[in-house]
């Protein structure tokens, strides 16, 4: 059973840091692309972050690129985002999912596996 999980959402005031972990059971680490996305209220979930499951290749939204950090441990299975420089429009619910491939232009391609989420509520 493939369980993808994110932790480490919370209230934050604008300017502040967050740092999200995701852990994976289930499939393979190295099989998969990983990424994060978000959906803030009223809109689209969109990806955000993606990175190969080596490592040596990311891929950032325009909105978030130079503020956000993606990064992850293969030894554990575990993906980490760094969100610095928070503002009120990055509040949403962010997901960290699995991807069958990796585009430098695009990030992530077709995801496999979902998590539930984790709140990020970023006050001004």
């Amino acid at each position: 059973q493939v369980q993808v999980e994110e932790s480490g959402g919370g209230l934050v005031q604008a300017g502040g840091s967050l740092n999200l972990s995701c852990t994976t059971s289930g499939l393979t680490f190295a099989d998969s692309s990983w990424g994060w996305f978000r959906q803030a209220p009223g809109k689209q979930r969109e990806g955000i972050a993606c990175i190969t499951w080596g490592g040596g290749s990311t891929a950032y939204q325009s909105a978030v690129k130079g503020r956000f950090t993606i990064s992850r441990n293969s030894a554990n299975s575990s993906v980490y985002l760094q969100m610095d420089s928070l503002k009120p429009e990055d509040t949403a619910m962010y997901y960290c999912a699995a991807a069958q491939s990796f585009n430098s232009r695009d990030g992530c391609g077709k995801i496999k596996s979902w998590g539930h989420g984790t709140l990020v509520t970023v006050a001004s």
